[in-house]
């Protein structure tokens, strides 16, 4: 195998800079967005548990398998797998890790430009003394319409860009050690703020007493594919940043601690979100207009509900930036080291074309339907899937054992660790595959 000189290759400088950028990649509006409606759709505190369960058996082992190959090789998705197999078939497994990177973050600036409107909306009091019916219709309309929705996602790409455009040390990390401590003050506060309401015990009931009875197959397999796809595995993000973090960091560490903060987040929105759905009698199980057709409602009833309102909703934009930039990077990543293309063309280059494909995703909703279902129901799963093998059976133990303990680090459950990837890890990744395709529910 190849020397790699990455010394002139620009990279973290610090552990908190490792941590706050590969979590806010992993903490996006899936665990602000997503995670509070599938918890409400699955029987709260049942769901809860074997969400936690698949995140410590399977998550942080897939999570570290992505770090490992990216650090080990110094490179991006694509380069890494081409420098680790050479003249093998397995850089499709990185070609497939750029392709999802361009797909999911065409729709996600979508998404997080509803965000924009939102704390638009909220700081200028659109939403304020409305009734239900009034929510929703705001809701619709902003839905049903073309040019605001577009610009919002244009805007959006815009600020992702010039994040991007610093590089790893001075824009990537730069700007996520300012801005992850910033989301977890502000969901702290609305944490705070939703304890203090009547009848909030009943959403912390909800949430973390499980009943066991509420448990299905259907409830487990949501809860493996939430754990699964809450972390950002098998989309190039966690290799791409993991060729940025020093050989003195420990792997170990740094794909628990990501976990971690990634799981607290999505612990912190529902404790912000349920206390306040029970306290107002509104209905826990929703879909995904939960945040923008529910809880302007319950602000609105809310002492100092404006100003929460303004918090939640830049909560929700941050988390969605701290997830596009990781996104944008693999693929400016891979332009810059493999396409030699400068880092700033690269960036525009790939803004501007993806931001074509977000106007495509708003002006029909065919294109953004087709690239959700292509990119969470097949590439990430089958990038997760080929991560794990290639972990598993590909790189020789002794490689992947010496690339977990460099610079005479310890990794005692080494033997735990390759036993999920070598045959754990494999099925479950294929079972969320199978449901995404509809096969498993044809069973079922």
């Amino acid at each position: 195998m190849a020397n790699i000189d990455s010394s002139s290759r620009d990279g973290f400088t610090s552990k908190f800079g490792v941590i706050a950028a590969a979590a806010g990649s992993a903490i996006g509006l899936g665990n602000i967005w997503k995670f509070p409606y599938e918890v409400g759709n699955n029987g709260g505190g049942a769901f809860l548990l074997i969400y936690l369960f698949f995140i410590v058996a399977i998550g942080i082992p897939v999570m570290l398998s992505e770090l490992m190959i990216g650090r080990k090789a110094q490179k991006n998705v694509f380069g890494a797998f081409k420098l680790l197999a050479p003249h093998k078939a397995w850089r499709l497994v990185g070609v497939m890790g750029v392709f999802a990177a361009f797909l999911i973050l065409s729709f996600y600036a979508v998404v997080a430009g509803w965000t924009l409107e939102y704390v638009y909306l909220a700081v200028t009091n659109g939403l304020a003394n409305k009734t239900p019916e009034e929510i929703n219709n705001i809701f619709d309309v902003f839905m049903s319409g073309k040019l605001i929705p577009v610009l919002w996602t244009l805007l959006f790409m815009l600020l992702t860009a010039l994040v991007v455009l610093g590089g790893i040390k001075n824009g990537i990390e730069k700007y996520t050690k300012v801005l992850m401590p910033l989301l977890l003050v502000i969901i702290i506060v609305l944490d705070i703020k939703a304890l203090t309401l009547e009848g909030a015990g009943e959403g912390l009931a909800f949430l973390f007493n499980p009943d066991f009875a509420k448990i299905t197959p259907q409830v487990i397999l949501s809860a493996l594919g939430q754990a699964f796809f809450s972390l950002s595995i098998g989309m190039g993000v966690i290799a791409t940043y993991g060729s940025y973090i020093p050989k003195s960091q420990r792997l170990g560490n740094t794909a628990i601690s990501v976990s971690f903060a990634d799981t607290l987040i999505a612990l912190l929105a529902g404790i912000a979100i349920f206390p306040a759905v029970f306290a107002f009698g509104m209905e826990p199980a929703q879909d995904e207009g939960l945040v923008f057709r529910v809880l302007p409602n319950i602000f609105n009833q809310m002492a100092g509900g404006s100003l929460f309102q303004v918090l939640f909703f830049l909560l929700l934009c941050i988390a969605a930036l701290t997830s596009s930039i990781s996104l944008l990077e693999v693929i400016v990543a891979y332009m810059s080291e493999e396409l030699k293309i400068k880092r700033r063309t690269a960036t525009w280059a790939t803004t501007g074309f993806i931001s074509g494909l977000g106007v495509l995703c708003v002006l029909f909703s065919s294109v953004f339907g087709a690239f959700v279902f292509i990119s969470s129901n097949v590439l990430l799963p089958l990038g997760g899937l080929f991560i794990v093998i290639f972990v598993g059976y590909v790189l020789k133990q002794a490689e992947v054992k010496q690339e977990l303990e460099a610079h005479g680090g310890r990794f005692n459950l080494f033997k735990v660790f390759i036993f999920i990837v070598r045959y754990i890890a494999p099925i479950a990744i294929g079972v969320v595959f199978l449901k995404g395709i509809g096969v498993i529910d044809l069973i079922l």
